[in-house]
């Protein structure tokens, strides 16, 4: 076993290192824009949530589950992580007997989701540039 550990390190060290490439400007702000996303939103399922409750003044639970073809789960645990950073809010009451959980989005999640749509929009521009 010492052997073969051994010969992993010389074939490691026989193996020259690669050169980067010269960065393009355009890459380099693409990288750039790449790591400012904004990654709450980044992810699809809140990207879903965000931009459906930005199109409208208020969703139901069961109406954003079924737009989103998501399960109750999924869709309680990515509205939470939202909740939590301030991008929606949450009203929940009764209609009738029935539980009623309601989604707004938060003036903070606007806001972020305009910002995450320039840095797509910056992103795709330097790369259309290349």
């Amino acid at each position: 076993m010492a052997k073969q550990s051994a010969l992993r390190k010389t074939d490691a060290a026989a193996v020259p290192e690669k050169v980067a490439a010269p960065e393009r400007p355009q890459a380099a702000a693409a990288a750039h824009v790449v790591e400012d996303l904004d990654k709450l939103i980044h992810e699809r399922m809140r990207l879903g949530i965000v931009s459906a409750l930005a199109a409208s003044p208020s969703v139901t639970f069961t109406e954003l589950k079924s737009l989103l073809r998501t399960t109750d789960g999924n869709l309680s645990v990515h509205a939470r992580k939202l909740e939590e950073a301030g991008y929606i809010e949450c009203t929940k009451g009764f209609e009738g007997r029935m539980p009623r959980t309601e989604y707004r989005i938060s003036e903070r999640g606007l806001h972020a989701l305009e910002k995450y749509l320039d840095h797509m929009e910056a992103l795709i521009h330097a790369m259309r540039e290349r």
